[in-house]
């Protein structure tokens, strides 16, 4: 193959990966039961990772140092869609359409982690691949707070039924419009970070940096946080910003050379978006909802009209707590082979009380994984997300390289805000935010170990 040649057929593999991965928003919700967004995912997702593979083998272009810490994360994709399709094979699911659905799903996502490693392998490939995402990100936000503040609520092509009064850009629930914006919100400061200013520290260059080339970033990560924001989504503010305290005092505690700009930056984006921007978005309602959050009954006694005492249960305004809670006993019965993947809503009905309604997911889902897949299953799915956030901290620490350094923070920042709110939610068990994922966490792999030099056509 010429060298034109290959230079095209790269181009094609990565433009028709971009069109797949930043469409997901658009099509893909398993809370409306949408079976066809999820085909045609997988169909398009195996139809381009055949096409790379055959081009890469023939064209012996698997060189790549990033392979090195990946494969073993293949490794576990691999070992969690055999025992998935085991679960079929044998028996053991408790809802063979679902489990067969969550295994293609899952061959797919491992395909996308594979193709982001193969297709994003240098830098200049890889800020593209990050710019891509946030550009999407950013008008999800755009789109979601556009209409909440006009009235005019519709979820791309029809008019929302629920949510209204808050973000939920093109995703039916706002919780996954928190979970997809929070990790791109880590990126995009990740990317901030990677271009190294070596300008002496001063006002001038404080005002070029916050104003200057990297405007169109700062403004993307405005609008992203106003969206977070008036998604009124409690764990997903609480991830975010958990998150960018952890991860942000560990990269200035360790960045002595511009931990001025560093603190300024970070703090910045508090001070300047949370405090003052998005005190004009709801950040004041946001704010209600965390205070008047309760997790458990209160009992009052209060006088009827006929001066009598009367006892009345105030219910939790959450019934997340009473999910986990029946949904344990779940856990118990199969706790090692599991239920099946994607069978949670058929093996859950047995179990919840009176107070409880239909679920079709557990609200946690590290609970969900654990009883759909069985701690055997479970077990890999865990290390493949502690291998990839290990990935990010590895480079994080690279301080000889201000770009490897500020792709592992955002890596990091993203793996601990989605995973903070997946105590909660069900983010995970979505597909457009679970790709979203595995590519966040192809990029922790690629943060350190991607080619600095140009892309060779």
């Amino acid at each position: 193959m010429s060298r034109a040649s290959r230079s095209l057929a790269d181009n094609i593999h990565m433009a028709a990966f971009l069109a797949i991965l930043l469409t997901t928003p658009l099509y893909l919700d398993t809370t409306r039961n949408r079976d066809w967004g999820d085909g045609l995912f997988i169909l398009l997702t195996g139809a381009l990772l055949a096409s790379w593979a055959f081009r890469a083998a023939v064209g012996k272009q698997l060189s790549n140092p990033a392979w090195t810490p990946a494969l073993p994360m293949i490794g576990l994709l691999v070992a969690v869609q055999t025992w998935v399709g085991l679960s079929i094979v044998m028996g053991t699911t408790v809802d063979f359409g679902s489990t067969a659905q969550s295994f293609l799903l899952g061959i797919a996502y491992t395909g996308f982690f594979i193709l982001t490693i193969g297709l994003f392998r240098t830098r200049k490939r890889l800020t593209l691949l990050i710019s891509a995402l946030l550009i999407s990100a950013t008008l999800q936000a755009f789109y979601g707070t556009l209409m909440t503040l006009t009235g005019i609520e519709w979820q791309l092509v029809e008019e929302k039924t629920q949510y209204r009064g808050v973000a939920t850009g093109t995703f039916y629930n706002r919780n996954h419009l928190a979970g997809y914006l929070e990790m791109m919100l880590g990126l995009g400061l990740g990317l901030m970070l990677a271009f190294k200013d070596n300008r002496r520290m001063s006002l001038r260059n404080l005002f070029e940096l916050l104003m200057g080339p990297k405007a169109r970033i700062r403004l993307a990560l405005v609008i992203m946080v106003i969206a977070l924001v008036m998604t009124r989504s409690r764990m997903g503010n609480t991830g975010f910003f958990v998150s960018l305290m952890v991860i942000g005092g560990l990269y200035t505690a360790l960045n002595k050379e511009n931990r001025l700009r560093n603190v300024l930056l970070l703090t910045s984006l508090i001070v300047i978006d949370v405090l003052v921007i998005s005190q004009y978005f709801g950040l004041e309602k946001l704010k209600d909802r965390l205070i008047n959050t309760r997790f458990e009954d209160q009992v009052v006694i209060q006088s009827t009209t006929d001066g009598q005492l009367e006892q009345r249960v105030l219910k939790a305004n959450e019934v997340r707590d009473d999910l986990n809670e029946y949904s344990w006993p779940m856990f118990k019965e199969r706790p090692w082979l599991g239920w099946g993947a994607g069978s949670f809503e058929a093996g859950f009905q047995k179990f919840p009380g009176p107070e409880i309604g239909k679920f079709d997911h557990a609200h946690n889902d590290y609970m969900e994984f654990a009883i759909e897949f069985g701690v055997i299953g479970f077990l890999p799915l865990l290390a493949f997300v502690l291998l990839a956030l290990f990935n990010s901290l590895r480079a994080l620490f690279n301080l000889e390289s201000a770009y490897r350094s500020g792709i592992g923070f955002g890596a990091s920042m993203a793996i601990i805000a989605i995973g903070i709110h997946s105590i909660t939610d069900f983010n995970l068990q979505i597909p457009a935010n679970a790709v979203t994922f595995i590519v966040v966490c192809a990029i922790a792999v690629l943060a350190n170990t991607h080619i600095k030099t140009k892309d060779k056509k």
